[in-house]
């Protein structure tokens, strides 16, 4: 279920389920990783639990998401143009 508000905190668990359902598949296993590793969504630490903040982890997936394309040549002709 994604929450109807971006200031709701998550449990590690519940942002992956909720990132999944808005179409952002991933587990909590990378949420884990990328928090001890860097490059994951900021969160706050609460009784030794992470907590995330909805509309940040949104705004973390969104990020990483490319433009819309018809075909894997408008990839190949962006690189190109770079």
């Amino acid at each position: 279920m994604v929450p109807n508000t971006d200031d709701a905190l998550l449990t590690r668990e519940r942002v992956a389920e909720a990132l999944t359902a808005a179409g952002y598949p991933i587990s909590p296993r990378t949420l884990a990783t990328k928090a001890t590793r860097g490059g994951g969504p900021p969160y706050a630490i609460f009784a030794a639990r992470a907590l995330y903040r909805w509309g940040d982890a949104l705004a973390w997936a969104r990020k990483f998401t490319s433009a819309t394309r018809c075909s894997t040549s408008e990839a190949d002709a962006q690189r190109v143009a770079a």
